[in-house]
């Protein structure tokens, strides 16, 4: 299965007027120095003098593949951990991401696009803008405004309007936003993601790479990077997740580069073709 290309950006900020409490005059109190035998509560996990103590707290997210440095890095790395791997960027072009929007613009269009052909999908989606107005207008107050009966005469189906809504009201209550979507380290951007409904494991790899440009997603349930990793190490069998995991761990931490490369490669074989001619520049599989 093909993915469709995804492209994924707001705080507000609160005012708030002082207190008509904080002109009261206070006595001013000693503070009691609390002694090490008693500070049990800094005691507990990393001290903040620990040079581990910040990814502890805040897992470090490596920069996106939208600047081109990292992507240069990315190849330099493929190349000298996995020789059969250097072969196959020699022959194809680097990629070239396309422009982000929003998450939940491309979360949105993720849940449109899913079990369609392409040609179908994006008639849908393009009704979708026209429904919301544009595609600035793509908001979750916009899209609980649609009953289902409306993303019903647009062709959306029932079950892809409920799991529109409920993303939308994912938003509304706070559980999730563009700006916390872009701030979670990989692992609770999978779980918050996953728990939405109509939006499976598949549906966040392709978010994470090609609308975050995260890059070490390895999409071990997809097909066609599951065909890449077998004929590129000429396996009898696809590989399954563990041993996809096993196989790629070279890759780390650039294993989105490596999936991009399968995608190019079965294209390759697909159409008979080889070298850089036989390559696409552009980013999504």
């Amino acid at each position: 299965m093909i993915p469709p290309p995804q492209t994924p950006t707001a705080a507000a900020g609160i005012s708030k007027s002082p207190s008509m409490s904080s002109k009261i005059p206070f006595r001013a109190r000693k503070i009691r120095r609390l002694s090490s035998s008693s500070d049990t509560s800094i005691k507990i996990g990393k001290s903040p003098e620990s040079p581990n103590a910040e990814s502890s707290i805040s897992p470090k997210i490596r920069k996106s593949l939208s600047c081109k440095t990292e992507i240069d890095l990315a190849l330099e790395h493929l190349r000298n951990s996995d020789p059969l791997l250097a072969a196959l960027i020699s022959a194809h072009r680097p990629p070239e991401l396309t422009p982000c929007i929003s998450p939940f613009q491309s979360l949105s269009r993720s849940i449109l696009y899913q079990q369609l052909a392409t040609k179908a999908a994006k008639s849908i989606y393009t009704r979708f803008i026209s429904l919301c107005g544009e595609e600035s207008s793509v908001l979750p107050e916009t899209v609980l405004s649609l009953t289902p009966q409306k993303l019903r005469e647009i062709g959306v189906s029932a079950r892809k309007a409920s799991y529109l809504h409920d993303l939308a009201d994912k938003y509304a209550t706070g559980i999730l936003s563009d700006s916390s979507i872009l701030e979670m380290d990989d692992d609770t951007l999978i779980t918050m993601l996953t728990a939405v409904k109509g939006i499976g494991m598949w549906s966040v790899h392709m978010f994470m790479m090609f609308s975050l440009h995260r890059p070490d997603v390895l999409p071990v349930g997809d097909l066609g990077v599951r065909k890449g990793v077998q004929s590129l190490y000429g396996l009898k069998q696809l590989p399954k997740p563990q041993q996809m995991e096993e196989i790629c761990e070279k890759w780390k931490p650039y294993r989105s580069v490596g999936s991009w490369y399968m995608w190019r490669l079965m294209e390759a074989k697909a159409t008979g073709a080889t070298g850089p001619s036989a390559a696409t520049t552009r980013v999504e599989p």
